[in-house]
């Protein structure tokens, strides 16, 4: 069938009383900000970024050793960010999915993927002992096919993971609609290693249990440069230095502090809806009973759920790049964006077209060439960073947040020795040449989708230099 390029009239009329904020912050249940930092502080550890990875580097940092005096410092607010503007899924996978990993490191795949599988266990464990109210659910998430040649390409995928003695449940268009009934599928895989989570929620969670184990945590604090001096590092706050032995630097999509990082990593905007809460006859024609995550197949794709209080969150399909872009910039609204993604809703589920769009939103995705998360060092080892995950964060940056751990306090590990750690994605080339290639690619990816997936010369000379995109 493929996805409408223009939005109708009533996509349009529909986000045109929409708020224009990300569901997970708008509530009251935000926690007040705490202070910045108003003079010199000395740590052992400076976690810079308020974000899943600095919340879960510094609560594991105070978890491994309790002496450790650790400070976390946002710019903003904690959670105001990706961490809080993402469609919530948890997914067991580090490798920004299956096919990415087995793609780029199939002799190590089946480690990757019990790595993953221990950590989702921990984000489970982390949520029960600290008794974190954030609506996780381990549902699962329906990989749904809308075109016979998407079917194809799940089984396909379905007879990959298979070879590692992972079993996922490919469903027909009847079993599928069974579950969630929508009239453009033809077909799933069914992955229960997926959870959804109010991430927002999540976030202030972890917040608060790092501050139970006596981590020093600051918002409203940018750091403006980090140096050496003497044996300790030192980053620059407009409310005073900060000085530290350690740093572990999780800013994603930021500004980097470290020119090292900006050409391994861009931000491209992402754009989500959410419906008001599905009055129940509605909710009963759909189904839905799992409350599934689901992400249809499509080299453009979206991404939905159920959200606790029942609106359908829908987000995905378009990934904006402009040269010089950064979080806050004007790519966060876009109102064409928003109404297309509306019509696809619309498209997808009928049966929701009378239900208002009560919000719309954008955040900014830390993408790398590789797609899934990568680390580093600078100033001799003292201080580490870990990013790009690419959208799958909200659970990679646990694992993320362990790795920079275990390279800040020297330890050679089964995560440091991984080649997908020590390695380095290919960087992205200066601009020009850099917004030319990310447009010819999404130009591309869109046609391959009108093509039944066919991948043109473009596509093709990409997925051989291991630059290939596949959503």
């Amino acid at each position: 069938m493929g996805f409408a390029q223009e939005p109708g009239a009533w996509a349009r009329a529909a986000i045109s009383g929409a708020c224009h904020d990300s569901v997970w912050l708008a509530g009251p249940e935000r926690p007040p900000a705490r202070a910045p930092v108003e003079s010199a502080v000395d740590t052992d550890l400076l976690v810079i970024g308020g974000g899943f990875s600095g919340l879960w580097t510094a609560l594991i940092a105070k978890e491994r050793e309790p002496d450790r005096d650790v400070v976390l410092v946002e710019g903003r607010r904690i959670a105001s960010a990706a961490t809080g503007r993402n469609g919530g899924f948890v997914a067991a996978s580090i490798t920004h999915g299956a096919a990415n990993g087995i793609e780029r490191w199939p002799h190590d795949y089946g480690q990757l993927h019990r790595l993953g599988q221990a950590n989702l266990a921990g984000i489970e464990t982390t949520i029960d002992r600290y008794r974190i109210d954030c609506g996780y659910v381990r549902a699962g998430e329906l990989d749904v096919a809308c075109e016979p040649y998407q079917l194809t390409h799940l089984a396909e995928h379905v007879a990959a993971l298979r070879r590692y003695g992972i079993e996922h449940e490919m469903l027909d268009a009847e079993q599928t609609r069974a579950l969630v009934n929508a009239p453009t599928y033809v077909g799933s895989a069914i992955d229960p290693d997926v959870g959804t989570v109010d991430p927002a929620r999540l976030a202030w969670g972890l917040a608060a249990a790092a501050a139970s184990l006596g981590v020093r945590i600051f918002e409203g604090t940018e750091v403006t440069e980090v140096h050496r001096e003497g044996a300790s590092l030192l980053a620059h706050t407009a409310g005073g230095r900060i000085r530290a032995r350690r740093i572990a630097l999780g800013t994603a999509a930021h500004l980097p502090l470290l020119r090292r990082i900006k050409h391994f990593v861009i931000p491209v905007f992402d754009h989500v809806v959410a419906t008001a809460p599905l009055p129940a006859d509605v909710l009963a024609e759909i189904g839905w009973a799992g409350r599934q995550g689901i992400g249809d197949s499509g080299n453009q794709f979206h991404y939905y759920r159920l959200t606790p209080d029942n609106r359908i969150l829908w987000g995905g399909y378009d990934a904006v790049y402009a040269r010089g872009e950064r979080p806050g910039s004007s790519l966060e609204r876009d109102d064409f964006l928003s109404a297309r993604l509306v019509q696809h809703l619309h498209d997808t589920f009928p049966q929701v077209r009378d239900v208002p769009i009560e919000y719309q939103w954008a955040g900014a995705i830390d993408t790398c060439s590789r797609f899934s998360g990568f680390w580093g060092k600078a100033f001799a080892g003292q201080l580490v960073y870990g990013l790009g995950y690419t959208g799958l964060g909200v659970g990679a940056s646990r694992f993320g947040a362990e790795v920079m751990l275990d390279l800040a306090d020297g330890l050679n590990t089964e995560r440091t020795r991984l080649r997908m750690v020590s390695s380095k994605p290919l960087p992205f080339p200066p601009e020009p040449i850099k917004s030319i290639g990310i447009n010819i690619t999404r130009a591309s990816l869109a046609r391959a989708d009108a093509e039944d997936g066919r991948r043109n010369l473009w596509l093709r000379t990409l997925d051989r230099v291991g630059l290939g995109f596949d959503s």
